[in-house]
């Protein structure tokens, strides 16, 4: 039987203490364990920021991008390797500013892997500037007045782009987390699970507290619907997206991890070109 222990490498996080992607990475070794993936079939592609770094933390193959990248790299190695179970990590500000044409389209290719946010809604690393995801009126150094923008709503742009998965979760609630992500890796296509990760440095206002009096959970409620698209719709809207549980799964949609580099189109007309250049 495996034990989450088998998916930690020894080095301890550099995050800020309280910060919640310590609970995210439990909760990803955890998952792991009880679904038993071996160490050897386990990729974890991070991106850059305070969550980049939680590929380094775990003992599996991992790669660390660049900033915004994170997809077409998970996207491109299970391409490659369909054997592999393909866990992409990163940030509100990775995923949904520079990255943000990146998971429309991901999530519409629909390639079978996971794609974990860890939403602080707020730049930490950069020293706590607003994110794509920061609230209206948000105050921080580089906001000092309060953001004029309006927030991006994930949960809503994913349903837009076609999700067959998407779920959200909460740093403080680890076993629906855990649930959430085992579900999420479970899933046969592209997964989107936005957690709502605080950092206790920067963002002193969606605070652990302020969560807790404001998130409600599709998990309690019996009557409710995965299966139902519009349903999902209106619950985030109805919510502000404030709502952690599985939000939505359609298990209908074809997966693309059928298709591998070898059999693409490109690589059929790259052999084509090699055998042309072969007779020259």
């Amino acid at each position: 039987m495996a034990k989450y222990q088998d998916y930690s490498n020894g080095i301890e996080p550099t995050w800020c203490k309280g910060c919640g992607d310590f609970s995210v990475l439990r909760s990803l070794q955890v998952a792991a364990a009880e679904l038993e993936i071996p160490r050897e079939n386990l990729m974890v592609v991070s991106g850059i920021g305070c969550s980049g770094r939680i590929s380094g933390y775990m003992d599996t193959y991992s790669f660390h991008g660049v900033h915004g990248r994170v997809l077409p790299i998970a996207q491109g190695i299970k391409l490659a390797n369909n054997d592999l179970t393909v866990i992409a990590a990163g940030g509100d500000g990775d995923g949904f500013a520079i990255g943000a044409g990146h998971f429309i389209h991901g999530t519409k290719r629909n390639v079978n892997m996971t794609y974990i946010v860890m939403n602080n809604q707020i730049y930490g690393l950069t020293k706590g500037h607003t994110s794509p995801v920061s609230d209206q009126g948000f105050k921080t150094p580089s906001t000092p007045k309060g953001s004029e923008d309006l927030p991006l709503q994930p949960g809503l742009m994913s349903l837009a782009a076609g999700a067959t998965f998407l779920a959200q979760g909460f740093s403080g609630y680890q076993e629906e987390l855990i649930e959430v992500i085992k579900k999420g890796i479970e899933h046969k296509g592209f997964s989107f699970i936005n957690i709502f990760s605080p950092c206790i440095t920067f963002n002193k206002t969606n605070t652990y507290q302020w969560f807790r009096k404001h998130l409600t959970s599709v998990s309690e409620e019996e009557e409710y619907n995965q299966g139902d698209y519009q349903g999902a719709m209106k619950k985030l809207l109805e919510t502000k997206g404030l709502v952690t549980g599985v939000l939505y799964e359609n298990k209908d949609r074809e997966k693309k991890d059928e298709i591998s580099i070898k059999e693409s189109p490109m690589a059929l007309e790259r052999e084509e070109f090699q055998k042309l250049f072969a007779r020259l």
